[in-house]
């Protein structure tokens, strides 16, 4: 196992600037991943730990060491590609051992690790086959033995699932976790499937145009967002948002938006005006029109069996998607309606995106709530 150190990493493509002076720690042991929309430089910045690109700018180290100008045969990593990048014309046993074959190992210690290995990934019944007669999920249990055969201080995987139907993607998943538990080697995973990061991670890397935006727990990132990016990445479906004003009323400071939204203020809370608040599905209640603090018209509901999502238009721009306990009466879709939510639930955002901790807003019986 290796820590890994990135110390004010940047890289530059002619004058286009993909990765912004990076500093990450990553421990010994931990899976990592890093997520973001594409074009945000996850991959790029995986390259640059492998050794496959080189930095502009900046450290980067390995197990306490500077590998800067280590070529990538040398940093002890194994990369596990998107697109498999198997030898067609080899069977997966020799797919699987041909890394050590050039090291110059004995045949027989090569069989005996190469066994091992795809016994560990249940590939070993299928030793004889060639790449072309297996099913996509087997083609990936083939490149992580061939990276896992080299036993590497540190597994690189770059987006590895994505070319998966969402079965194997979900089967593929568990045998990565239970492969960590196994192995305990340090593992840095590269995704824009913000569920994956949710379900594998130890902690989660959130770049946005080459830079992080947080570095957490998959709780943290949920329930605790720095900002605006990071709130609406993180959960599926997305949080909610809406712009809004403050104003000064009769009786206090007060927010307002569409659907004839008012949120009092706690009068001692941070002093920065309240540009968007956002509100995750689950938070939302379906109420009466008047029962709720939202007015809106149900326009449509999907029934996906083991829950039901309504999509609830409060205005001409704005569409918010609410989590339902149980599909609505049909006659109520197209009709008036409210969204009710406590005071607690609602996340407050600066001009800037930036999250304010401490926005004060009220609850009905006027006590104040931090977002």
């Amino acid at each position: 196992m290796a820590s890994v150190s990135l110390q004010s990493v940047s890289k530059n493509f002619g004058t286009h600037a993909v990765i912004h002076a990076v500093d990450l720690q990553i421990e010994d042991g931990e899976f990592v991943v890093f997520v973001g929309p594409s074009g945000c430089g996850k991959s790029t910045l995986l390259r640059i730990v492998a050794g496959l690109v080189a930095p502009s700018n900046g450290v980067v180290a390995i197990g306490g060491e500077d590998v800067t100008e280590v070529p990538a045969s040398r940093r002890g990593v194994a990369f596990v590609f998107q697109s498999y990048a198997l030898y067609p014309h080899m069977s997966v046993a020799r797919n699987i051992g041909f890394a050590l074959e050039t090291l110059g190992l004995a045949k027989d210690v090569v069989n005996q690790k190469v066994l091992a290995v795809a016994r560990m990934l249940k590939v070993d019944h299928l030793m004889d086959r060639r790449p072309r007669e297996l099913s996509g999920g087997q083609r990936q249990r083939v490149a992580i033995g061939r990276a896992l055969v080299r036993q590497p201080e540190i597994f690189l995987f770059d987006e590895p699932l994505s070319n998966l139907d969402s079965d194997l993607r979900m089967e593929m998943r568990l045998e990565i976790a239970r492969l960590h538990k196994d192995v305990k080697t340090t593992m840095i995973y590269v995704t824009h499937d913000q569920s994956e990061a949710m379900t594998l991670a130890d902690r989660i890397v959130v770049l946005n145009q080459g830079r992080i935006e947080q570095v957490g727990t998959p709780r943290e990132l949920y329930h605790a967002p720095d900002n605006r990016f990071v709130a609406g990445f993180i959960g599926s479906p997305r949080m909610n948002f809406m712009s809004v004003s403050s104003h000064m009323a009769a009786d206090g400071p007060q927010i307002a938006g569409a659907g004839h939204l008012i949120l009092a203020l706690d009068a001692s809370a941070d002093e920065t005006p309240v540009a968007e608040i956002g509100i995750r599905p689950e938070n939302l209640r379906l109420v009466d029109q008047e029962e709720g603090r939202i007015r809106c018209i149900l326009e449509r509901v999907e029934d996906l069996g083991h829950e039901h999502f309504g999509y609830c238009r409060i205005s001409d721009d704005t569409v918010w998607v609410i989590r339902l306990p149980q599909a609505p009466l049909p006659d109520r879709i197209g009709k008036p309606a409210g969204l009710d939510f406590p005071a607690s639930a609602v996340f407050a955002f600066a001009a800037d995106g930036r999250r304010i901790l401490s926005a004060g807003l009220k609850d009905q019986a006027g006590e104040a709530s931090l977002p």
